[in-house]
């Protein structure tokens, strides 16, 4: 994207190379999984995708789910569509 008197205008690169778009179709599938998640209120949902990251930087597995339910909680005046914070 360049931004200019315009506004904001896509510019045009060709085709990905397949190990870079098989990257970005992975991160955009987490992003899609946060979404859904907001989306419908589904804290496992949330714990999952929060999860898929916490691998790839060597996290405990099962450890994010006491930090998603402790955010869920701190933040529950903000997000009135996780009804549910239990896991």
């Amino acid at each position: 994207m360049v931004a200019n008197r315009r506004g904001f205008n896509a510019i045009h690169v060709g085709v990905l190379p397949p190990q870079c778009a098989a990257l970005v179709q992975l991160s955009v599938a987490v992003e899609e999984m946060a979404v859904e998640a907001a989306l419908t209120g589904d804290p496992t949902l949330l714990s999952r995708r929060c999860a898929s990251t916490a691998v790839g930087r060597g996290a405990e597995p099962g450890g994010d789910q006491e930090d998603v339910q402790e955010m869920l909680l701190k933040n529950k005046p903000h997000l009135p569509q996780f009804k549910n914070v239990k896991i």
